[in-house]
C-alpha cells in the first residue's frame, strides 16, 4: 500500500491501553476488514513499537504517529523517517496536538520524511497554523481544535467554519495539499458533514479505539461515504 486515497478515515491508535501488544494488530485487522468490505480507505496509526508488526500484516495504509527531525546516526531514542520507511509504513503524522513541534522542526521533519518517500500528514490547531505549515508543502494537513479533541462534540458541529476556512486558506497556498479534520468526530453524520465542508476525510482516535464494538463504529462512520 503506497498511497492514501480520499475520502479517508485515519484512525490514530495513540497510546491507549486497548492497543498495547496484540491489541494494535487486532484493531488494524478490523479496520482492514471494514475497508476491504466497503471500499472506503481506512488508514491506521499504531504505536511505534507495533508499527512494523502492523504494517507487515495488513493491506491498508499504515502511518507512524510521529517522525522526529533527525537523520540516521547517533540519535538515541528518536524516530527517524528511514526507520518508519523500513517498517513498511507509508507515511507519518507530524505535530499532533499531543506531540507538538515548533515550525522549524515541522519543516525539517516534513523534509526528511519526504526524502524517504513517506506521505506527510501535519496536524494544526488553527487556520493560522495550517497556513504556516502549508508553506512546507506536506501531503495532508489535519485541522484539530485542541479543545474538542477526545470530547463528545464534533468539530463539524462546534466549529464548522474552521474546516471551510482551513480548506480555502490551505488551497490558496498549495492546491495539492489535502485537508482532513478531527476532534470529537464519532458518527457517520460527522464524517458526512466534514466532507460536505470540503475535507478529504477525518482523523480520529478514541471514538474507534475505545469503542466496545470498533467494527460497528467504523461501519457507522463510513455509512454516508
Amino acid at each position: 500500500m503506497t498511497d492514501l486515497k480520499t475520502p479517508a478515515i485515519v484512525v490514530n491508535f495513540k497510546a491507549y491501553r486497548e492497543v498495547d501488544g496484540e491489541g494494535s494488530l487486532k484493531l488494524a485487522k478490523i479496520c482492514e476488514s471494514v475497508s476491504k468490505d466497503s471500499g472506503v480507505t481506512i488508514a491506521v496509526c499504531p504505536p511505534m513499537v507495533e508499527l512494523g508488526t502492523v504494517a507487515r500484516a495488513v493491506d491498508i495504509p499504515v502511518f507512524s504517529q510521529n517522525a522526529d527531525p533527525h537523520a540516521p546516526g547517533s540519535s538515541t531514542g528518536w524516530v527517524t523517517a528511514s526507520m518508519i520507511k523500513s517498517t513498511g509504513a507509508i507515511g507519518t503524522l507530524i505535530n499532533h496536538s499531543e506531540h507538538r513541534f515548533e515550525n522549524n522542526v515541522i519543516s525539517e521533519s516534513v523534509e526528511l520524511a519526504r526524502a524517504d518517500d513517506l506521505i506527510t500528514m501535519v496536524c494544526a490547531e488553527s487556520v493560522k497554523k495550517a497556513v504556516s505549515v502549508a508553506t512546507y508543502h506536506p501531503d495532508f494537513i489535519a485541522i484539530e481544535p485542541p479543545e474538542l479533541i477526545g470530547g463528545d462534540i464534533s468539530v463539524t458541529t462546534a466549529n464548522p467554519l474552521i474546516i471551510e476556512d482551513t480548506v480555502n486558506s490551505v488551497k490558496s497556498v498549495n492546491k495539492k495539499i489535502s485537508v482532513l479534520c478531527g476532534a470529537g468526530v464519532k458518527t457517520g453524520e460527522d464524517v458526512a458533514k466534514a466532507i460536505e465542508l470540503g475535507s478529504s476525510g477525518v482523523l480520529l482516535a478514541s471514538g474507534v479505539v475505545k469503542s466496545k464494538d470498533p467494527k460497528a463504529t467504523l461501519y457507522d462512520l463510513i455509512k454516508h461515504i
